[in-house]
């Protein structure tokens, strides 16, 4: 996602030329990348202006062979150990082992989701600011990394690439209530500039979004992008006596802090996906009602 409290305390640790650069680098990725840097601002309004085309050809034998080794060991375990909504969302987008997906065209997620919820991944240069990412959102459309880590670093990376993104975040795109939720969290993060609410919204996207469990006929499951896309975080989520995993509340998930370069020791588990939507529903009311009172504050 876009960079977050958690980012800064890990923006020194990421693994120099870990990933396949070629593919976003160039004039249209920079140009992207300098878009997003600004956006917001005067002039810098058109969201779509931060997207990049896939560049499919850039992806190496070695990158489709990370693709596939990933694939087969994560959907192992997945089978029994991840959300249904997750697994069914998989399948309806027709998520293969075979290759890195594509995002254009007739064999593409994206025409699977168009169908489904209206959303679509996006291709991006890199990291956006939340600004940027968070308008991506309310749009229904989600910003995709598209290089891929490389054989090394299959574990575990400090960084987004496409398999976190794809494999990790689209399948629950595919799921209405989640799809609701994603896209009410993007809007209501574009309400607000207070500080305060910025770290809050980044906290409850962490724990739900990226290392999120949930409860599925009394046994608890894995849908956190952060945790479906890591095979050794998603041993640890389930089965570490190092990990607290407390029930979700709203408050107290806003109010816990984090950080990226290691293992989660803190996780909340969801009774179900409603419960997440309602609650920020109730979260985008309040920032609505904060940003209805401002004028007569200014």
């Amino acid at each position: 996602m876009a960079s977050t409290e958690g980012d800064k305390k890990s923006s020194e640790s990421k693994f120099e030329g870990s990933l396949n650069h070629a593919m976003i680098d160039g004039p249209e990725g920079r140009t992207a990348q300098e878009y997003a840097n600004h956006f917001g601002e005067p002039g810098f309004d058109d969201i779509t202006k931060v997207y990049i085309s896939q560049r499919y050809a850039g992806y190496t034998e070695e990158n489709q062979q990370s693709w596939r080794t990933l694939y087969d060991r994560q959907m192992v375990y997945l089978a029994t150990h991840a959300s249904s909504v997750y697994l069914s969302g998989a399948r309806a987008i027709n998520l293969v082992r075979d290759h890195i997906p594509y995002l254009e065209g007739s064999k593409s997620v994206n025409h699977f989701l168009e169908k489904l919820t209206g959303w679509q991944s996006r291709a991006v240069p890199g990291y956006l600011p939340a600004k940027a990412f968070f308008a991506c959102l309310a749009r229904r459309e989600f910003p995709t990394t598209v290089v891929i880590r490389p054989k090394e670093s299959l574990d575990y990376l400090p960084e987004p690439d496409i398999f976190h993104d794809i494999f990790g975040h689209v399948p629950l795109h595919a799921d209405p209530i989640f799809a609701d939720f994603l896209q009410t969290y993007g809007k209501a993060a574009l309400l607000t500039d207070d500080p305060y609410h910025t770290e809050r919204l980044a906290r409850l996207f962490w724990f739900t979004v990226e290392f999120g469990l949930i409860r599925e006929a009394g046994e608890i499951k894995l849908y956190g992008s952060g945790l479906i896309s890591s095979p050794g975080e998603s041993l640890h989520a389930l089965t570490s006596d190092k990990v607290d995993r407390r029930p979700f509340d709203l408050e107290t998930v806003c109010n816990t802090s984090f950080e990226i370069d290691h293992y989660q020791p803190i996780l909340y588990v969801l009774e179900s996906f409603e419960q997440l939507r309602d609650a920020m529903n109730s979260y985008a009311n309040r920032l609505i009602e904060d940003a209805k009172r401002a004028p007569a504050h200014a």
